[in-house]
């Protein structure tokens, strides 16, 4: 049987280490991507390798330049000839007022967060369209379906992904590819270390799960979004611990 294949970008740590542990584990070979942070990949990359024997392939590159994004789907395409699936979660947050943001803050979020949903997208449906069959997973958050103060920027570029799945899972559906996204809740990543203590507790107390979700949890959900029947299209799926 042929090997499965997925790409995760911003593979080095947390919700995308845990998704491409939990898929190297089932055979999966995994490519795994991130801009900068290369060693904490090739340290994934190593442990893979000893623990589960499956294929794992780093493609070092920001998803956020579309000539990046080309050069990591040439490399993907020189090993195999499809991806089964796409995890889009590559993402950085911004917690500032919105007047005090700069241009570059502002381009920098929505080319890092929603851009690099598009030039993902745009290299891996051809194969998928011709096979037909693919599963694209794009990690968002519940802050683009509702809002979040001093955080515009951040909820404008997850609204955009939200909007993306939706239209895309409508034009590749004759196809039998299936587009969906994770609107996330609060989940406990280094994404909130720039949080005081005091302002963890504050929003710990707000969530009805009484705690943040973990890294595994989102994974677990991208595994089942990935074995779900394909009728299952177009859906925004929050897992928030009841906060929405």
């Amino acid at each position: 049987m042929e090997q499965k294949t997925i790409l995760i970008t911003g593979a080095s740590r947390g919700i995308g280490k845990s998704i491409a542990l939990r898929f190297a584990s089932r055979g999966y070979h995994t490519f795994l991507n991130c801009s900068s942070s290369v060693d904490e990949l090739k340290k994934l990359r190593a442990y893979i390798r000893k623990k589960y024997h499956t294929p794992c392939t780093i493609v070092v590159g920001d998803v956020g330049n579309p000539d990046h994004v080309r050069a990591i789907y040439n490399r993907i395409y020189h090993d195999c000839s499809h991806l089964d699936v796409l995890v889009n979660n590559a993402g950085i947050s911004h917690i500032n007022l919105l007047s005090d943001m700069t241009d570059e803050d502002w381009n920098h979020i929505i080319q890092t967060n929603l851009s690099s949903v598009f030039y993902c997208c745009r290299q891996a449906i051809p194969p998928m369209v011709s096979k037909r069959s693919g599963k694209i997973i794009n990690i968002s958050s519940m802050w683009g379906l509702s809002g979040a103060s001093c955080e515009v920027a951040y909820s404008a570029s997850k609204s955009g992904i939200n909007g993306f799945t939706k239209a895309l899972a409508k034009e590749l559906a004759p196809s039998n590819v299936q587009v969906n996204a994770i609107a996330c809740g609060v989940i406990d990543t280094s994404m909130n270390d720039q949080l005081t203590p005091e302002e963890r507790k504050a929003l710990e107390d707000e969530i009805p799960a009484g705690r943040y979700g973990t890294p595994k949890e989102i994974a677990q959900m991208v595994w089942n979004i990935v074995h779900a029947p394909e009728y299952m299209t177009g859906q925004i799926i929050g897992v928030d611990g009841g906060f929405l």
